[in-house]
C-alpha cells in the first residue's frame, strides 16, 4: 500500500501543539521538553520569534492533512567561504508511528533543495552523539562528521 504523498509548509500557530508533541516524542525528547496541556508560554514566544525572523523557517510535513514530521532551518550569513551563507537543520523529527517510512528522507531532501534556493553553499546540522540511528540515517544522505561539534548549556 502506497503511503499518502508528503508536503511541505511552513507552520502555523494552530501546528504549534503537534510541534512540541513530535519533538517531545522520543527518548532525549521526553527528557527535556514539556507537551503538558496548555503549552508552556516559552514555546510560544519561541514560535513568535521564529516566526518573525526571516532567517529562519519552521517547516511541517504534512500527509493526508496531518502533520508527520517538523523541522527548523536556520540561515545563517557567513564571511567565511567567499562570504556565503549556509544553512542550519534542527529539530527533525518524524512521527513515532510514521518512521521507518522514508518521511525522514524527504524532508531532509526538500530542506537540502530549500538552502539551495536561499543560495546555500553548505547544510549543517548536529545530532546527539547517543542518536545512532540519526547519524547512520544523516550519513547515508552524504553528510560527515567532518567537524567536532561543542555546546555549552548556559540556561
Amino acid at each position: 500500500m502506497n503511503e499518502p504523498i508528503l508536503t511541505f509548509r511552513q507552520a502555523v500557530h494552530d501546528d504549534l501543539k503537534r510541534i512540541v508533541q513530535l519533538l517531545a516524542d522520543d527518548e532525549l525528547g521526553k527528557t527535556r521538553e514539556d507537551f503538558s496541556l496548555p503549552l508552556a508560554s516559552c514555546y510560544e514566544r519561541a514560535f513568535e520569534a521564529i516566526s518573525a525572523d526571516r532567517n529562519n523557517e519552521l517547516i511541517v510535513a504534512e500527509q493526508a492533512g496531518t502533520v508527520v514530521g517538523v523541522l527548523q532551518l536556520t540561515f545563517i550569513p557567513y564571511l567565511t567561504l567567499k562570504g556565503s551563507s549556509r544553512a542550519l537543520i534542527e529539530g527533525v523529527r518524524v512521527a513515532s508511528e510514521k518512521r521507518g517510512r522514508g518521511i525522514g528522507t524527504q524532508m531532509l531532501r526538500w530542506a537540502i533543495e530549500r538552502a539551495r534556493e536561499r543560495q546555500c553553499r553548505v547544510v549543517q546540522l548536529t545530532t546527539n552523539k547517543s542518536r545512532a540511528d540519526a547519524i547512520r540515517f544523516y550519513e547515508s544522505l552524504g553528510f560527515l562528521a567532518s567537524h567536532e561539534g561543542m555546546k555549552l548549556q548556559i540556561g
